[in-house]
């Protein structure tokens, strides 16, 4: 190639750049302003009182045991809401793989049906429901199945049980991507040869399927660190999350360096999760890519 043709190239190959560079500019200044000035200033408030600059909020962290009990309980509802949802969600997103194309888009719109409705909503509709008096209880009495009502509201089954209901398609729409991309021919091929179709889901399928498994769970788990409608509601202010205690150190105690505190060392134990993940199975695989 004549060098003034290689030049020419390189120079059009740096236009193209520079045009791009243009071109998602503004993404780029709005992620700076709505996410990396708040995390900063957020970060900045943490290591700040009425003194200057100081460590005591994220040593009352420390040596405050009610705070090692609060996330204690954020974490415990986010993981137990993470495999309820994985149990829900798994046979669901499979039998909507393997429906054909327009029965599974059926299927899909009525798994964002919820969506259509506000989450204050159908976080009111779950304390109507499980209430003592409510639809579940009175139906389980009617039935003969037990012979009290169950204390379904205002303690950490209530508050499961609606963040489930918010959180299941957050799993089942990337359990349904890396499904649908998985080759009907490997089965069908593993199937020909002998192996039993029990055998040939648990060896190819969910294998290929555990991609769309953690993409999914992280983002349920993530998601639920930062949950306050559902917990505050169905809770009853008996269940104590992150995101209440921000919330009153805030407003209540117009202490912004302690929310702060909480704040940036709730973002840190995020980031680290999704680093050891990431460890595990690399972001292309979590994207549905090989």
């Amino acid at each position: 190639m004549a060098p003034h043709a290689a030049e020419a190239m390189e120079g059009d190959a740096r236009r193209e750049r520079l045009r791009l560079l243009a071109l998602s500019s503004p993404a780029f200044l709005l992620v700076f302003v709505v996410l990396l000035i708040p995390v900063g200033w957020l970060f900045f408030l943490s290591f700040i009182d009425k003194d200057g600059f100081t460590l005591s909020h994220y040593a009352r962290l420390w040596q405050n045991d009610a705070y090692f009990e609060i996330f204690r309980v954020t974490f415990l509802s986010s993981f137990l809401v993470t495999v309820l949802t994985v149990v829900l969600g798994y046979p669901l997103a499979y039998l909507l793989s393997q429906l054909p194309r327009r029965a599974a888009i059926i299927g899909l719109t009525v798994v964002l049906l919820p969506f259509w409705t506000s989450l204050l909503v159908r976080t009111y509709a779950w304390l109507v429901l499980l209430q003592r008096k409510g639809l579940v209880n009175s139906t389980l009495m009617s039935l003969g199945l037990i012979d009290e009502p169950l204390n379904l509201v205002y303690n950490m089954s209530g508050v499961v049980i609606g963040m489930v209901h918010i959180m299941l398609p957050f799993m089942v729409l990337p359990l349904y991507a890396t499904m649908r991309s998985i080759d009907p021919g490997l089965m069908r091929a593993a199937i020909s040869l002998g192996a039993p179709r029990r055998k040939a889901f648990f060896t190819i399928f969910a294998p290929l399927s555990l991609p769309g498994v953690i993409a999914g769970s992280l983002l349920v788990f993530i998601y639920c660190l930062g949950f306050y409608i559902t917990p505050q509601v169905l809770g009853g202010g008996r269940i104590n999350l992150v995101s209440m205690k921000i919330l009153e150190n805030a407003t209540i105690y117009s202490d912004w360096g302690a929310a702060s505190a909480l704040g940036v060392v709730l973002l840190v134990v995020t980031l680290l999760l999704f680093k050891a993940i990431q460890m595990i199975v690399p972001v292309d695989r979590l994207m549905g890519r090989s």
